[in-house]
C-alpha cells in the first residue's frame, strides 16, 4: 500500500502557489507533476517551481502512472468536468471552491466519486483552520449563549477588467468568488443550508455582480448577514452573536500567521482575545485529502456540505434576479 500521495496541478493558476509548499511540507504528500493547456507553459512552470513532470495537456496528466491525486484551480465552469474526467481517468480530486456551479453538477461529481471508488473533496482552506474549528467549538459548548445571528463580509477591489472573476459564463460574480465564504461560514456555523434567502447585487458592465447583499433565514430562528464585492478595498470579517456574548474574527477566512484573530466580548462589554493554533492555512485541505486516501477517513468538508453550499448561493442569485425571497 502506497505511503505518500503523488500530487498534479491541474493548470497553472496563481492559486497553485499556495498549495505547492503545504504539499512539500508534508510528510505523506509529494508534488510529481503539472499540466497545461500548452507543453511550453507547462515546461516553464515545471522549470519555475522545480516540478519533475510536465504535460502540456490535462488528458495526458491524468493518463500518467506517475499522479495520485489532482488539485484542479481552474476557472469555475470547469471543476465539474474536469474533476468527473480525473475520477474517471483514477486519480483522487481537490476542487477548488466553488466545486460546481449547479446542484446537478455536484450530484455527477458525487455519483462518479462512488462509481471509480475515487475521494473528491472541496478545496475551502479556511474551513480546515483552527480559528474556524474554535469558533464553532465555542457555539457548541455554549460559550455565546443561544446564536441569534452570523454577520459576514469579505470584499476586495479588483484590477484589471480583464479577469476571469468577470465573465459571466465561466461563473463570474463576487458572490460566486469572495461571498461563498460568508456563505459557506453561516452554514457551517449554523449546522446547514437556511430555509430562506433574499439577497439584492449590483451588476458591472460585465453582467456580474460586482456587489451583493444577501441575507439567510435558519429553522432555529437565527439570520445570517453577508456582503460581497469587487468594488471596494479589502475587507473580512465575521461576527457571530449570542444572548450571552459575541465573537469577533478579524481575519475569518486568511487567518494571520501571528497575532490575534478572535476575540469575545461578553455580556457585561468585557473583551476576551483568544489564542488561535497557528497553522498555515492551506496545509489543512492537503492533509485531509491525503489522510481520506491513504487511510480511508471521511473528508472533514463533506459533499453534502458542499452541495448544500452551491444549493444556497443558486438560491440568492435567483432571489436576487427575482427580487424577492426565495423558500428553499
Amino acid at each position: 500500500m502506497a505511503h505518500t500521495v503523488r500530487w498534479g496541478l491541474l493548470s497553472t493558476a496563481h492559486i497553485n502557489r499556495a498549495v505547492i509548499p503545504p504539499i512539500r511540507a508534508s510528510e505523506r504528500g509529494e508534488l510529481a507533476a503539472v499540466a497545461s493547456r500548452s507543453r511550453v507553459n507547462a515546461d516553464a512552470y515545471a522549470s519555475e517551481w522545480d516540478i519533475p513532470l510536465a504535460f502540456g495537456s490535462y488528458e495526458a496528466m491524468l493518463a500518467s502512472d506517475a499522479v495520485d491525486a489532482v488539485y484542479i484551480s481552474l476557472p469555475n465552469h470547469l471543476h465539474a468536468e474536469w474533476s468527473i474526467k480525473a475520477m474517471e481517468a483514477g486519480k483522487h480530486v481537490l476542487c477548488e471552491k466553488p466545486f460546481a456551479l449547479s446542484v446537478e453538477e455536484v450530484d455527477r461529481m458525487i455519483a462518479a466519486s462512488r462509481q471509480t471508488g475515487m475521494v473528491i473533496a472541496e478545496a475551502f482552506m479556511y474551513r480546515h483552520h483552527p480559528q474556524t474549528k474554535l469558533a464553532k467549538q465555542w457555539i457548541e459548548h455554549g460559550r455565546l449563549g443561544d446564536v441569534q445571528a452570523v454577520r459576514g463580509i469579505f470584499t476586495f477591489k479588483i484590477g484589471s477588467r480583464d479577469n476571469v472573476r468577470l465573465v459571466a459564463d465561466w461563473g463570474g460574480g463576487s458572490l460566486w468568488d469572495v461571498g461563498c465564504y460568508p456563505v459557506s461560514m453561516a452554514q457551517y456555523l449554523l449546522d446547514g443550508p437556511p430555509m430562506l434567502v433574499y439577497g439584492a447585487q449590483e451588476l458591472a458592465p460585465e453582467g456580474v455582480d460586482d456587489l451583493y447583499v444577501g441575507q439567510m433565514h435558519y429553522p432555529g430562528g437565527q439570520i445570517a448577514q453577508f456582503t460581497s464585492a469587487f468594488n471596494v478595498p479589502e475587507h473580512a470579517y465575521v461576527e457571530v452573536l449570542g444572548t450571552d456574548g459575541r465573537l469577533e474574527l478579524h481575519h475569518p477566512f486568511k487567518p494571520k500567521l501571528t497575532g490575534n484573530n478572535f476575540r469575545f466580548i461578553d455580556a457585561e462589554g468585557e473583551a476576551q482575545e483568544i489564542d488561535v493554533p497557528v497553522q498555515e492555512l492551506y496545509s489543512g485541505e492537503i492533509e485531509d485529502l491525503q489522510a481520506a486516501i491513504l487511510d480511508g477517513a471521511p473528508t472533514y468538508l463533506s459533499l453534502q456540505e458542499s452541495r448544500d453550499h452551491v444549493r444556497t448561493i443558486n438560491a440568492l442569485y435567483e432571489s436576487a434576479a427575482r427580487g424577492e425571497p426565495l423558500a428553499m
